[in-house]
């Protein structure tokens, strides 16, 4: 019990900084400056999977960010959702603004797609992985990184649409072309959830990128469920009917209850017309850019320090 209770506190009243250990602060003004004190920026990973969308992280993967990331995975410190969620935020918009600015005839992202509703994706973690940890670390981050682009006026909404299709083996040791073999074909697009996926600006979300493997495999899913459906099948699911069995698509909106959070669907920023059936979100005026159609772009808390490189931006 004693044990339990030390616990709770911490998640109330911290112990120490996530970043350095300084006493009493859930992250230190050093720590926080040096997760979100700068711009994000495009990261490249060498060498680059392919079909990997254009990704934006907030900071390098290295010392004070390293372990604060750590910290909230690993070690459960969940508090530091709050300030993981505002960088990964901040390179979410930074990746949209990119977005924006490459359609021909943007003016900085005015215009009818800069009020579509921006769909943070989340890179889902292994089932073992989330029952040992007692949480999804990326989810949870997405929740607050919803939350603060909703404060300063981006219509977002976190939509858990991909899931685990078979095992995959641990991605720490292996190399990037191992890590490509390993993932390859392991992410679906959770039944229900391709329609949603169609109406709005797809921005897939994690915590860190090292050899961007999963994030070009997260892609590859949802890019295969937004294509043509027919009448009776579900893109994710090709061959087989959609039945009224079928598990329902959850857009979550707040952060709150992770596992069973705020849910609706569609989320309120979607129009009336953009609600009319079979609509893509480009006949909705939210032109599909980047890659690929639907996947705008991908947007990460922290990326190895080599994808920084300035002589691949």
């Amino acid at each position: 019990m004693r044990s339990w209770w030390r616990d709770l506190a911490d998640l109330v009243l911290p112990a120490e900084c996530g970043g350095c250990g300084r006493p009493r602060a859930v992250l230190c003004d050093r720590c926080r400056t040096a997760l979100s004190g700068g711009a994000p920026r495009r990261v490249r990973p060498a060498p680059e999977p392919r079909g990997l969308p254009p990704v934006h992280a907030a900071a390098p993967y290295a010392d004070e960010v390293r372990a604060v990331l750590l910290a909230h995975k690993e070690r459960g410190a969940l508090a530091l959702a709050r300030p993981l969620g505002e960088a990964l935020a901040g390179a979410v918009r930074a990746g949209l603004g990119a977005a924006a600015r490459g359609r021909p005839g943007s003016r900085g992202g005015t215009g009818t797609a800069a009020h579509t509703p921006v769909l943070l994706v989340p890179v889902p973690s292994a089932r073992r992985a989330v029952r040992a940890r007692g949480h999804d670390p990326a989810r949870r981050i997405a929740y607050a990184a919803a939350d603060e682009l909703r404060r300063t006026g981006v219509p977002a909404a976190v939509l858990a649409a991909l899931r685990q299709r078979r095992p995959v083996a641990d991605q720490s040791g292996l190399g990037s072309r191992q890590r490509t073999a390993n993932v390859a074909g392991a992410l679906g697009v959770v039944p229900g959830c391709a329609r949603l996926l169609r109406r709005g600006r797809v921005v897939l979300v994690d915590d860190l990128m090292t050899t961007g493997a999963t994030l070009a495999e997260a892609a590859r899913a949802v890019r295969a469920a937004q294509g043509p459906p027919g009448p009776e099948t579900e893109p994710a699911e090709r061959g087989r009917k959609a039945s009224s069995n079928s598990r329902p698509a959850f857009v979550y909106l707040s952060e709150t209850g992770e596992g069973s959070g705020q849910r609706r669907t569609p989320p309120p920023a979607w129009s009336g017309a953009d609600r009319q059936p079979g609509r893509t979100a480009k006949e909705a005026g939210g032109e599909h850019v980047g890659a690929a159609p639907g996947v705008v772009c991908a947007a990460v808390v922290a990326a190895s320090p080599d994808a920084f490189g300035i002589h691949r931006n």
